[in-house]
């Protein structure tokens, strides 16, 4: 297993020859071991083009790329850390949330437009996340950061889940999601709750939510 837990806000993640670990810039704590870290330009392995058009909308975090043999400690900002396995499928999370990933996984950016048209961008304005948000497919782990710790909810075709677009971390799965208004015209022109959209998401997968609404 190549991240292990150490407490809620570090993880230690073993780097061997031959096998590359990407992490954010500044997310090193310590190391053992002959371990190298260099700027990434590229975007993982997912190369240039995947990150242009983030890149575009200003929406880019810096990597490292982290080779060697050793042991590698990770944590960044005091955040809480939650480790996520993939076998295969995708998980859709915010850049800035990476703390750190295996390089057997494909980096992209997909446009929040595609997933639900208009209401796709509109969901980014109002969750503060943007136009753009990163994939990581295939065989791996990610470790990402969020505030005052994560819940793992199930989503399954007869339980589909509603989030604060606010509290929204991740999500992998074959999962569909959209933009739903809980609350009347009232609410959502600001004289409410402040909890007037809705995240939606159906299918079966799985949503990682934080338990803030404050961004990273």
């Amino acid at each position: 297993m190549t991240f292990r837990e150490i407490n809620a806000k570090m993880v230690e993640a073993t780097v061997v020859p031959g096998r590359r670990l990407f992490s954010q810039r500044g997310a090193m704590l310590a190391y053992r071991g002959e371990v190298s870290f260099t700027p990434n330009l590229a975007g993982g392995r997912g190369g240039v083009m995947s990150m242009i058009g983030r890149r575009l909308a200003d929406e880019d975090t810096p990597l490292m790329t982290v080779e060697g043999s050793g042991t590698v400690l990770f944590g960044h900002g005091g955040h809480h850390v939650q480790v996520i396995h993939l076998a295969g499928d995708t998980l859709f999370v915010e850049a800035d949330r990476l703390l750190a990933f295996e390089g057997t996984l494909q980096q992209g950016t997909m446009f929040l437009g595609s997933q639900g048209g208009v209401m796709g961008m509109v969901r980014g304005q109002v969750s503060g996340q943007g136009l753009f948000t990163t994939t990581l497919e295939g065989h791996g782990a990610v470790a990402v950061m969020a505030h005052g710790g994560v819940l793992e909810i199930p989503i399954t075709p007869q339980r589909p889940v509603h989030v604060d677009p606010q509290a929204y971390v991740a999500h992998h799965g074959d999962v569909r999601n959209r933009l739903s208004t809980a609350l009347g015209w009232r609410d959502m022109v600001g004289r409410g709750s402040g909890e007037a959209f809705q995240l939606e998401l159906s299918g079966n997968g799985v949503v990682y939510v934080q338990a803030s609404e404050e961004k990273l």
